[in-house]
């Protein structure tokens, strides 16, 4: 890592403060699909000496990461488990969905409520609204009909929906809403995020996918530029 730090000091002021800007802009260059999966394996391989990990639970691991230059960083990491009961928090977690079901509230919002809390499903790093189902059912919880269904908002279009139309995993959208690229915030009425019923949104959210967009930003009503 010294000999890393030498060499950064003896380029230029500007090649320093260039080299230096690349580690802010990397994790959003990372995500947004820009960078092919070779070039990624090639990059960490030369970043870093190995990698250490230990189980501690069932659904968390701990991974102790050893760069060139013998610098170090420990990250908490979930992982997939096979059941509900598997992860940490389970019986808090199906206690909520009890009590939010049992007030009426939609599945869907529950999820995305608990997934804030940083709840989880058993094989994603959110809650699925079909984990609130089978949980609520389990327990002899119904929704009347109109509930079941999925709610149609004059002029929007929610998470799901989004997804349906553009045959998108749903959790691609939560992702980049909970690390900024998308910036949208939940509708005051229906506690959801909601996204404007228009073909600029379906065409946005596809170049979003496809990395010919960096960020897409939403107010009330209407996507900004």
């Amino acid at each position: 890592m010294g000999r890393c730090l030498s060499r950064l000091q003896a380029l230029s002021s500007e090649l320093q403060t260039a080299f230096q800007a690349i580690g802010h802009h990397l994790p959003m260059v990372w995500q947004q699909g820009s960078i092919s999966q070779q070039h990624k394996k090639a990059l960490l391989r030369a970043l870093i000496d190995k990698v250490v990990v230990h189980r501690l639970a069932r659904d968390r691991v701990q991974a102790r990461i050893v760069w060139k230059g013998g610098e170090t960083t420990t990250l908490s990491i979930p992982v997939p488990v096979g059941a509900l009961k598997d992860l940490e928090g389970a019986e808090v977690m199906e206690q909520l969905i009890l009590e939010r079901s049992a007030a009426g509230v939609l599945d869907e919002v529950i999820a995305q409520e608990l997934t804030e809390l940083g709840y989880r499903s058993p094989l994603r790093p959110a809650v699925l609204p079909s984990t609130v189902k089978i949980i609520r059912l389990k327990h002899g919880l119904f929704q009347k009909r109109s509930q079941s269904h999925p709610r149609q908002i004059k002029g929007a279009l929610t998470i799901s929906q989004l997804a349906h139309t553009l045959d998108m995993d749903p959790h691609w959208i939560y992702d980049r809403i909970h690390n900024g690229t998308i910036q949208v915030n939940k509708d005051p009425e229906t506690h959801l995020f909601l996204f404007p019923d228009e073909p600029t949104t379906l065409e946005s959210f596809r170049q979003l996918h496809a990395g010919q967009f960096k960020t897409l930003r939403f107010s009330r009503g209407h996507q900004d530029a």
